[in-house]
């Protein structure tokens, strides 16, 4: 008896050794014997506070939403995979105003938003199979807060894009721009961008109405249809940002956005548009943007490719950008005689750019274009120098990278 008994035992104990990993700290995981957790499917709205462990796969099925007065929080080390889909059926993960989202990774085991065509398993960091070039497999994070926006019309609140107008969770804006959305911390979101709508594309990263509350850092965005992050009104600092190989627009800023970006790097992919998009308030509100220690890399393969488009009465400073691999028609572009107006008065300013010329490109200032129609400027691309790769003063630091897809691909 005792015999049998002290087999049942060692049985048992096997067994349970067998259904378990380890993550990269040596923390035990339980798996299904596969290194595969057990798939558990989110939908629909979270109206109470959730956990997100990582022990489980999560999956994200059509339009999933936290809503207010709600925390979603999620472990270091969480794996969040995303069916596909179009249109209405997009999936996607709203943080609605009023609500939480508390995701902190870290650099060994960061949060990962993903397809479900990822093969990325428990414990890592990485999947296998999917690359830059795999994008629109689903929608995106979208984060909604009650800080200030300056929209046409002049109204306190709007409709984000990327989610159907029949959504009132997809409302953002209002007059606290200390609001508190939580906190995002060693986040991964890759292979979004699903289209709702002709030409209307979700972001990687949505910041809309996003209040000074809350703590964005350490984000990283891969392979989007539309843009990587772009940031609506609201005063959210970011910083340590990476947005990698998106469709359109790396950094975006638009609607009077008040914050701070710092130390944050966009490098294009192939068929990348612009490093960064800057638009200005759109209704009566002004807002002034920061950008500082921003490193930009370029691709020679993308249609486009631009440094930077200033436009639509961009009111900020960028200082301290460094560029590189750009081709020689890339442009840092005034776009318009509004914008140019701003840049006069003061309310648009540069300071220390440094640039790796293309190779057919002698002069630096060459490079900063002024298209207003009736606008002349003066000094325009004074404060830019042209620098050799690797004597750069400025930008961001890539060694806060490491732990990015885009660093273990070899994209910086």
């Amino acid at each position: 008896m005792k015999k049998i008994l002290l087999t049942i035992i060692v049985i048992f104990t096997i067994g349970s050794f067998m259904s378990c990993s380890s993550d990269d700290d040596g923390a035990v995981i339980p798996t299904d014997g596969e290194g595969q957790g057990t798939d558990t499917v989110l939908s629909g709205q979270i109206t109470e506070d959730k956990t997100l462990t990582n022990d489980e796969i999560w999956e994200l099925e059509g339009r999933v939403t936290v809503t207010a007065g709600n925390t979603l929080t999620i472990e270091a080390g969480t794996i969040i995979k995303a069916f596909a889909g179009s249109g209405a059926n997009a999936s996607a993960l709203i943080i609605a105003r009023g609500a939480k989202i508390m995701a902190n990774g870290t650099a060994d085991n960061p949060i990962v938003f993903t397809s479900a065509a990822d093969n990325i398993q428990l414990g890592q960091s990485f999947g296998g199979n999917l690359t830059e070039n795999d994008r629109g497999l689903w929608g995106g994070l979208l984060v909604l807060g009650y800080a200030a926006i300056s929209v046409e019309g002049n109204a306190s609140e709007t409709q984000i894009e990327g989610i159907p107008a029949s959504d009132t969770n997809g409302l953002y804006g209002g007059n606290d721009n200390s609001d508190n959305s939580g906190e995002i911390n060693y986040v991964s979101i890759r292979h979004g961008g699903a289209e709702i709508g002709e030409g209307n594309e979700i972001n990687g990263l949505t910041l809309g109405g996003v209040g000074s509350g809350t703590s964005i850092a350490n984000v990283e965005v891969v392979a989007n249809v539309d843009d990587g992050i772009e940031l609506f009104g609201g005063s959210v600092d970011v910083s340590n940002a990476l947005v990698w190989a998106q469709g359109d627009d790396g950094l975006d800023i638009d609607q009077a956005y008040s914050g701070t970006v710092s130390n944050s790097v966009v490098v294009l992919g192939d068929i990348s548009d612009h490093a960064m998009e800057i638009d200005g308030p759109e209704g009566a509100l002004e807002g002034s943007f920061t950008l500082n220690n921003i490193t930009l890399i370029g691709n020679s393969s993308t249609e486009n490719g631009e440094y930077a488009d200033y436009r639509s009465n961009a009111m900020g400073v960028s200082n301290n950008v460094f560029a590189r691999g750009f081709k020689e028609s890339s442009d840092v572009e005034l776009d318009n005689d509004g914008v140019a107006t701003n840049y006069n008065d003061g309310k648009l300013s540069f300071g220390l750019w440094e640039i790796v010329l293309p190779s057919a490109v002698e002069n630096v200032q060459d490079l900063f274009v002024n298209k207003a129609e009736t606008v002349p400027v003066t000094g325009y691309g004074d404060n830019a120098n042209a620098v050799i790769n690797g004597s750069e003063t400025v930008g961001a630091n890539l060694s806060d990278f490491g732990w990015t897809f885009a660093d273990y691909k070899g994209a910086l």
